[in-house]
């Protein structure tokens, strides 16, 4: 495997989607083979003698890297979803958002009680939605074994929500 640097791949795009955000877009990685197996060798490389049953992972850009993460590691996947978007009965749990509240589910037979739960999403922002899915999981009986992710937007602190997880991200950025 090569040694890539993943930051090249990463392209910054000004005031997207409002004035003052810089957008992080990961599309680069994407059209890059090379960059893409590395990244998702990397997002694995810390959990894969942790015994993962489940690959989770929230909708929709986190599945871009969960699938290849749970072949990687001969595990599950599992979606977490938006309200409505889940055929079967579902757990499901809200949380707070800057201005207001949002809800995730999965379905309810989805995690084994004790299974080892491996969280995947491209970015770490202010991680309401990862620690969504670190109580999604705990609800249905599962242990979030760890958090991993391609970028962390530092500045905004999100690792605090789930520090009592093991956490990596590949690419810290202010």
């Amino acid at each position: 495997m090569s040694n890539l640097r993943l930051t090249d791949y990463i392209r910054c795009i000004p005031d997207f989607p409002k004035p003052g955000i810089l957008f992080r877009d990961i599309t680069p990685l994407l059209a890059a083979p090379a960059a893409l197996r590395q990244a998702v060798v990397e997002m694995v490389r810390p959990f894969r003698d942790a015994k993962i049953d489940v690959v989770a992972a929230a909708e929709a850009r986190g599945f871009i890297f969960a699938g290849p993460i749970a072949l990687e590691l001969d595990a599950a996947l599992v979606p977490v979803r938006k309200p409505g978007k889940l055929p079967y009965k579902t757990l499901s749990v809200t949380y707070e958002l800057e201005y207001g509240a949002d809800t995730l589910e999965i379905h309810a037979d989805a995690i084994a009680p004790g299974a080892n739960v491996l969280i995947v999403d491209d970015l770490l922002a202010t991680g309401g939605t990862v620690e969504a899915c670190c109580l999604l999981v705990e609800k249905a009986g599962g242990n979030v074994a760890g958090c991993t992710f391609l970028v962390e937007l530092v500045t905004l602190s999100g690792r605090k929500r789930i520090e009592q997880y093991k956490m990596v991200s590949l690419i810290k950025c202010e």
